[in-house]
């Protein structure tokens, strides 16, 4: 599962909050697809810029994930690795793309998991909502761990002072 922070929380739920108020959502154009509109919140770039760089090398977003080289010099390369510095990686990409990471769909109750469409606003946006609260239920338990350990690390300190 993706590396989570709260600034990927965050850029899930402007992801989420734009689709939900008519941002432009178009599944065959590589600036407003679900990883289109994605990338936009992680990188800051325009769905204009990321279709333009997306189309200096050839394949859809899944082809260009495979294709991924980081040192490649290719916009897009440099795009992607932005996403991944941001948490995220190839696989969920891909999966994005297609609405399909099983980690994610367990979480969307039967029959709607069997019925996403890839090009559907509303389905990447259920998608994209079940799998922020993944983020953010993983994120709480990790920040609540940290603060059990300090707590039993402060205890220590003033049993031994």
């Amino acid at each position: 599962m993706a590396r989570v922070s709260a600034e990927l929380i965050s850029a899930f739920r402007r992801t989420i909050s734009k689709l939900k108020n008519n941002a432009p959502y178009q599944w065959g154009h590589m600036g407003a697809c679900n990883c289109g509109n994605l990338a936009q919140e992680i990188t800051n770039l325009s769905k204009a810029d990321i279709h333009r760089y997306a189309m200096e090398k050839h394949g859809d977003w899944n082809d260009q994930l495979i294709e991924y080289c980081p040192t490649s010099g290719y916009p897009m390369d440099l795009m992607i690795s932005k996403m991944i510095e941001a948490g995220l990686n190839i696989e969920e990409l891909k999966h994005l793309e297609k609405l399909s990471d099983p980690k994610i769909l367990k979480h969307i109750p039967i029959p709607k998991r069997h019925q996403l469409e890839k090009n559907n606003k509303a389905d990447v946006i259920l998608y994209l909502e079940t799998w922020v609260l993944i983020l953010e239920n993983e994120w709480l338990s990790n920040v609540t761990v940290k603060i059990e350990e300090k707590k039993q690390k402060n205890l220590g300190e003033k049993v031994l002072a």
